[in-house]
């Protein structure tokens, strides 16, 4: 089985721990390299990220990866969070840019996540594996793909060991932005980021946020299914292994899992694989 690796976000009160502590239980027995955190942006719901790492690591034994944002943060809170993950006994992160939080005006002492991924690996060497963000169907603020695919190199150079990319249902944006990536000099592994399908509704609403694009033909699938729910779960299922299989037969060297903190949905799909 190729590697597989999971997403969560940090839970913010009592049902959704027991929810992601349920989750973890649940995907933990499918032996993943990894799993990451994402990031609790702004104020009080800073720490809710490395509680999580927390729990993950010393509770359910998972290799836990915390996304680090430079959005709003000063240099010097964010070597204090580097060195609290350091001392967790995290040896992964995932750097982001991320989105200024809501009500927040500054934009924070480091503006790129090349320059968050170059201030990373001047305080702490290469202690970290660092992992980076790409959009294999193009950034939503980017000016054009080109400029696109020159911020994801400059985030390699700046010492990126790896990337992941934004989710997607179309197979050959992703091997188009790999080959470009790799005619532009990019070298490192391109894990195709995955998200099995819960929530249709959900996940259109989150593609149009972030530039996801969902086919057409499976747009009209889906409602063709109505309320048959059944036969949602299964087409959501078999649509997202398929293309799970024709991206491992074309090469990528991992699937990294986006769940929302559920783990049937992810489930289903590895279930399929096996």
């Amino acid at each position: 089985m190729i590697p597989i690796s999971f997403e969560f976000y940090p839970p913010k009160n009592d049902e959704q721990r027991e929810q992601l502590d349920r989750t973890a239980i649940r995907l933990k027995s499918r032996a993943p390299d990894y799993v990451s955190c994402t990031f609790g942006a702004g104020g009080s719901t800073l720490s809710y990220t490395s509680e999580t790492v927390r729990q993950l690591k010393q509770t359910h034994g998972l290799e836990a990866a915390p996304h680090v944002s430079c959005m709003g943060g000063s240099r010097e809170e964010i070597r204090e969070l580097l060195q609290l993950y350091r001392a967790l006994g995290c040896r992964r992160l995932v750097a982001l840019r991320g989105d200024l939080p809501s009500g927040m005006a500054r934009m924070g002492d480091l503006r790129y996540a090349s320059d968050l991924v170059a201030f990373i690996r001047e305080q702490h060497g290469d202690w970290f594996h660092i992992e980076v963000g790409c959009y294999p169907e193009t950034h939503p603020q980017a000016e054009d793909a080109l400029a696109d695919l020159r911020n994801f190199k400059a985030k390699i150079d700046a010492g990126a060991d790896g990337a992941i990319t934004q989710y997607f249902y179309n197979p050959d944006a992703y091997f188009r932005f790999v080959d470009d990536a790799r005619r532009l000099g990019v070298d490192v592994p391109v894990v195709p980021g995955i998200m099995p399908i819960s929530n249709f509704s959900q996940l259109k609403r989150f593609s149009d946020a972030c530039g996801a694009e969902i086919p057409r033909w499976i747009v009209k699938r889906m409602q063709a299914y109505g309320d048959d729910s059944e036969s949602v779960r299964a087409f959501a299922a078999e649509l997202v292994a398929d293309m799970c299989r024709r991206l491992v037969a074309g090469g990528a060297p991992a699937l990294h899992f986006y769940t929302l903190n559920l783990s049937k949905p992810t489930l289903n799909v590895l279930n399929l694989l096996r």
